[in-house]
């Protein structure tokens, strides 16, 4: 436990606001704050003043290796972080947590990228087979087709390549996901700056991906207006799909990126509690997807409706949250009945 969050679990104990704490060691508010964020070090009087407010030794406040512990009388004694504890928690050092922060935002470019891939993936195949349908392309059904999957089949595996590529560069810290983590010193301080820092971003890329999902539909109502032509609608279709790629791709990026800081502060879903409802859920996770593109490859190879059936991922899509949604009570219930 470092210095940061000793003052916190003592200053709690006592039932104190940061403000009456700043206010017995003679400080602003926003000097504690600080200190509780791990952005700043008290000095060596204020130190000494908060061993005799708290009344605990100076050893405990500046050792991290030094926690509070309770005997069964109920009076607090400090000793040496048992070797059963120690296990308990993983150690993140300030150089792992920002080569962490730093790999993610290098991947969170290419994952989007990769999902753009996926989600755009049918619009050569759907534009084609209108074109030859029209009579705008010299070519046969067989042709048309043949090639609009290769295509398909060659954006869809250049988007997997990058997904186990980026799997395995953030192998390392897969323990982020599921294990208890205690920071380093200072560590906390610098990912809440980098995650104000980035507040204005995050909220600015939602805004546009939603804004794109949400316009998506613009290109098939305007071409309904005018005409309806199969090669119009077919190409409007190709409009749509683009469009939510690229709302998808803000939405990733963003996404990666914030996620990253909340897995090194636990909070949010990376919270304590929520890890191990997490781990219990990601089976049935990669299970509904995999149905997903089982249907959505099944359904569109057997009647050849590649322009119809990319609507199974919005479906889809809204269908998780719902099933997630469900799970996690059960998840919750069950593990609260332990």
């Amino acid at each position: 436990m470092i210095l940061a969050d000793k003052i916190i679990t003592l200053r709690k104990k006592n039932g104190w606001s940061q403000e009456e704490l700043a206010e017995k060691l003679g400080v602003t508010r926003q000097s504690v704050s600080k200190w509780e964020g791990a952005q700043s070090v008290p000095d060596l009087n204020k130190i000494l003043l908060m061993s005799r407010i708290f009344e605990v030794s100076t050893d405990f406040l500046l050792k991290d290796e030094l926690e509070m512990t309770e005997e069964n009388q109920g009076a607090e004694i400090f000793t040496e972080k048992a070797s059963e504890d120690a296990v308990a928690f993983r150690k993140v050092t300030m150089e792992e947590a920002r080569g962490y922060l730093e790999l993610k935002e290098r991947m969170s470019g290419k994952v989007a990228g990769a999902v753009f891939l996926c989600i755009v993936s049918p619009a050569c195949l759907i534009f084609l087979s209108a074109a030859q349908e029209a009579g705008r392309m010299k070519a046969t059904e067989n042709m048309v087709a043949g090639l609009g999957i290769t295509i398909l089949l060659l954006m869809v595996a250049a988007a997997v390549a990058v997904f186990i590529r980026c799997g395995m560069k953030t192998k390392p810290y897969e323990y982020l996901d599921s294990e208890r983590i205690e920071t380093e010193y200072g560590v906390t301080g610098m990912v809440k700056e980098r995650k104000s820092q980035y507040q204005e971003v995050y909220t600015r890329y939602n805004i546009i991906g939603t804004c794109c999902c949400i316009l998506a539909a613009i290109p098939l109502f305007g071409v309904m207006m005018f005409t309806e032509e199969d090669f119009a609608m077919a190409t409007a279709v190709c409009g749509v799909l683009a469009l939510v790629a690229v709302g998808v791709w803000f939405f990733v990026v963003a996404g990666i990126r914030w996620e990253s800081m909340q897995k090194l502060l636990q909070e949010g879903d990376y919270s304590v509690s929520n890890k191990e409802k997490n781990a219990a859920f990601e089976p049935v996770c990669n299970v509904y997807w995999l149905i997903v593109t089982a249907v959505y490859l099944g359904w569109s190879f057997y009647t050849d409706g590649w322009r119809v059936t990319w609507i199974i991922w919005p479906v889809a899509g809204v269908l998780f949250a719902a099933v997630k949604n469900a799970c996690m009570a059960v998840i919750e219930k069950r593990l609260s009945g332990r």
